[in-house]
Parts: C-alpha cells; structure tokens; sequence
C-alpha cells in the first residue's frame, strides 16, 4: 500500500476549503485571552464543556496543550484514543493539558447528551470541548478526523498529526516540550496500549475498502438498479451481484443528504468488501426506540468473524446513534459480501467503514 492510500484510510477529510498550516506558528505568551494566539483564544471563549469547567487562560498559561481533534463515530479516532488517553494520564501531573475538540461530523453528533453518552462508554478523560459550528477548527484550520496539534508552554504550535499513526513520535514530542517548559520528573519511556474491539489497529495489509457513506450528499459505488432518487420513499432493489466496493439497498428507503432512513421492516444493505473490520455508522430515527437487526457475510452467520456489536449468530440491537462494529473476520481476509437486514423500521444508516 502507498503513502496516499495509508493517509486516506488512517484520516477522515472535512470537506472545506481551508489549508494545512505545517510548521511552527510563533505567538507570545501571555496569560489574557485576548492576548492569547487566536487558536487556543478559541478555546477558551467556547462556552460549553465536559469533563470540565471551561478552561480559563491562566489555567492555559505556561502548559504544553495537546488539541486532539475528534468525532465520537470516527473510527481513525478511535483506533487513536487509547494513546492520547494514555498521555493525558501519564502526563496530567507534568505540565500536560489534553483537550478534546469535539467537531461533529453528523448532526446527531451535535447532540450533548450523545457526546457525553460517548465520552462516559469511551473513557474520554481529560475535558472536552463542543464545538458544533466548527469555530475551534476554522481557528486552527483544520482538515482532518482525528488530528492532534502540540502546543508548547508559549502557545507556539510546534507539532501536528493528522490521522492514525506516528505514536512513538508524538510521544517524544511531548517529552521535549514539557522539558522545555522546565517540568522536572518527566516520566521516561513510551506507553504500551492494550487496544482491543473497535480501538484494535487495523489491519493494515488487507486493507482493500475505504470510508464510504449512505447519503446522496458523498456517496460512491451505489448499485441498485435506477439509483438513488433523493429524499423521498423509494423501494429500492439490489442486483444479484455486487463488484468490489460496491454497495446496494433492498426494501423501501428514503436516502437523505446525510442518511439513509429505513420505511419498513425488512430493508436491507448489502457491501462488498475487503478488510478485517467492517462497522456502520447507524441510529434509531425515533430516540430510544430500538431497531433489531440481523447481518450474514457471504450469506452465511458470522461465527467467528461477527464484530464486537453483534453476536455469532449475526443479530445485534440498534440502541443509539454510534459506529458499530459489525464484523471481524479472521484471517485469511478475503473479499466477503456483507448483508444487514433490519426487523423493525426506523432504522438510520449513514457511513461504513472498514479496518
């Protein structure tokens, strides 16, 4: 696999016209917040929080600030958390300020209640900010799910990552800005994760299918015969085969900009893949209203290749908006056709994809 094919499945791009800032950007130091350079003024002006009382920019004074970009149903961000996670615990006690920039991908993420559902079942531990109309990420001009911005004691950026990976370095850089910054008794060494389920790495080799969405507004590959006629009730037909990376629904569906949403019971996806890991990005369109579904892999029950959110029998429970991980195949990773019948209506299905 190519570079370019590695950063497109280990990053989410926001669709937006602004540039990558690489490099340092020098600001002075300084403990008012009008003073303070115009990304971390952006945190500190944003009113809602958790995990914590908004912070203050005294509290942001003299700390080395890790920004980490995020979006709870990204799952390049959660194959990242368990390393920031660990930093923000190994380091809290050292000069460390972890903060987590939430900048929503769907609506359902605009919802607090969701994120914070999210940040309790995620153990996202150190504050969280909201940042629903992407001032927090215009401010630093971001691009990416996840990306992680190393801020040193004088507000200077000094460090950037977008996307998975580079765990080591990061780690490092940390390292030296807290030592820059006169901290004493930095612990040494690099943390060692045990990432299992959705947080595991991808499998990296096999890796044959990328992000791919439900909704008109960024879909690829969709296959049923006579497309996709846009936000209205339509009972859509899927061919008899579908070719690699190809997707199809089955039963009635209205497709929307952002989601799909199921009008029967009975509808079907269908997805032709290569990876290890396929998940769905999918929530109940009535809240707290369950959807059963059912999924097979080449028309059989997982076994053992049924992911964390179902069991080997293939049936699982839509509870709330969220990726779920519906197959982790052992190897050999071959390409494999994956089905999901929904038993009850409402269901709401809006990306897949895949490790």
């Amino acid at each position: 696999m190519d570079m370019l094919e590695d950063i497109n499945f280990s990053r989410r791009r926001f669709l937006g016209s602004a540039a990558l800032t690489i490099g340092a950007v020098r600001f002075g130091m300084t403990a008012s917040a009008k003073a303070l350079p115009g990304e971390l003024r952006s945190l500190v002006k944003a009113p809602t929080w958790l995990n914590s009382q908004p912070l203050t920019a005294a509290e942001l004074d003299g700390k080395v600030v890790l920004v980490d970009f995020w979006t709870y149903s990204c799952i390049n961000w959660r194959r990242q958390l368990p390393y920031v996670r660990a930093w923000a615990e190994k380091y809290k006690d050292h000069g460390l300020v972890v903060v987590g920039v939430h900048a929503p991908e769907f609506s359902f993420e605009k919802n607090i209640d969701n994120v914070r559902w999210a940040a309790k079942d995620m153990r996202v531990i150190y504050p969280i900010v909201m940042d629903n109309e992407h001032t927090i990420w215009q401010a630093f001009n971001n691009e990416y799910w996840p990306a992680l911005y190393f801020v040193d004691a004088k507000g200077r950026i000094r460090h950037q990552v977008f996307g998975e990976g580079k765990y080591e370095q990061s780690e490092l850089v940390i390292q030296r800005l807290l030592t820059e910054a006169g901290n004493s008794g930095i612990p040494g060494g690099l943390v060692s994760v045990d990432a299992r389920g959705a947080e595991a790495d991808a499998d990296w080799g096999e890796l044959g299918s990328g992000e791919n969405y439900v909704g008109y507004g960024r879909t690829e590959n969709f296959a049923s015969r006579g497309g996709i006629k846009s936000d209205k009730a339509h009972v859509y037909e899927a061919p008899e085969h579908l070719r690699l990376n190809a997707w199809a629904l089955s039963g009635d569906w209205t497709v929307g900009r952002e989601t799909a949403v199921l009008n029967h019971p009975d509808g079907r996806i269908l997805y032709r893949f290569h990876a290890r890991d396929l998940h769905l990005v999918m929530g109940p369109a009535a809240p707290k209203t369950p959807v059963r579904f059912r999924i097979l892999i080449d028309g059989q029950a997982p076994q053992a290749a049924h992911g964390v959110d179902v069991d080997d029998q293939g049936s699982g429970t839509i509870a709330e908006a969220r990726m779920y991980q519906l197959v982790r195949q052992p190897r050999p990773i071959a390409d494999r056709q994956f089905e999901i019948q929904f038993l009850d209506t409402g269901a709401e299905a809006f990306s897949f994809t895949f490790g």
